[in-house]
């Protein structure tokens, strides 16, 4: 119902006597629009290519050059990436050099791992090599290595990752069979599959089903008949599911904590051992000790 009253009084006020100047249609009345001028790269002058010498020199003249992407699009392009990696908050923080292997009571075990992380980051082929199976209890850094590698592998090298809790991804997979919304299985498994490097962060965490185990099959050997890296970490430790062994005896299997065996299937355990170098992660929980969120 229109009640004739004047939308936005003060600024219809502001305005009033106003008159534009027909010399410099910029300029309205005595306010003055100023646009200020887009920041330029000055090694490339907003091309996104720059210059570099070849390395070579013909007998006489000057030595070649060639063309190659400026800095400024390679951060660019790694910001971008970073953004859709989907680190989760409470690991942004997380990085290869603020990982502590140096403190009262630390195992070797963390350093050993932190120069193993540190060597895949800077040498790794995400279309060809191994990537890594990262086991250890709760604590222990698993996670706070992931991520480590997954930004130096963003930010150094310019590779595509991605990050997924495997308790979320089987939620957002088993989400998208509900008619009212509207991602498909699809939607949700291409970037798992084509991404470059891939961290399936606490493999194991869901009681293991028929569906999980065809769902953790269908990713892992997708990944692996394409020959992309994916990185792992889990609590369990590697070992046999109880079915897959007559070494121990009735009393012992009755005692016996679960093994990545019987969360993921024997068959599935057997593929990440050829999809992956594996890791072990020994100590205490320094989150409890050290109430920090710096391992995982």
């Amino acid at each position: 119902m229109y009640t004739g009253r004047q939308p936005f009084p003060l600024a219809r006020n502001l305005l009033v006597g106003a008159k534009s100047n027909d010399k410099n249609p910029n300029e309205f009345g005595r306010f003055l629009v100023i646009k200020a001028p887009a920041e330029v790269c000055p090694l490339c002058d907003g091309t996104g290519w720059k210059s570099v010498a070849s390395g070579r020199q013909l007998a006489g003249s000057k030595a070649e050059r060639r063309v190659t992407r400026c800095d400024c699009q390679l951060r660019a392009r790694a910001q971008s990436l970073l953004s859709a990696a989907r680190i989760p908050r409470r690991y942004e923080h997380c990085e290869l050099t603020n990982y502590d292997t140096d403190f009262p009571g630390a195992h070797p075990s963390l350093a050993e791992a932190h120069f193993v992380a540190s060597n895949f980051a800077k040498k790794c082929d995400p279309r060809g090599d191994k990537g890594l199976l990262i086991i250890g209890k709760i604590g222990t850094g698993k996670t706070h290595l992931a991520v480590g590698i997954v930004k130096e592998l963003i930010l150094s090298r310019g590779i595509s990752c991605l990050f997924y809790d495997y308790r979320e991804l089987l939620k957002e997979i088993q989400n998208s069979y509900n008619a009212t919304v509207q991602t498909t299985e699809l939607d949700v498994l291409r970037p798992v599959f084509e991404t470059d490097v891939l961290v399936l962060d606490e493999l194991g965490a869901v009681k293991p089903t028929e569906w999980v185990w065809d769902t953790v099959s269908l990713i892992l050997n997708t990944r692996y008949n394409d020959n992309r890296t994916t990185i792992i970490t889990t609590n369990f430790d590697d070992q046999p599911a109880a079915g897959a062994t007559v070494s121990i005896s009735p009393a012992r299997a009755a005692s016996r904590g679960e093994t990545l065996g019987d969360r993921i299937g024997e068959r599935m355990r057997s593929r990440l051992h050829e999809m992956c170098r594996i890791i072990t992660l020994d100590g205490t929980d320094f989150r409890q000790k050290f109430r920090s969120a710096n391992f995982r």
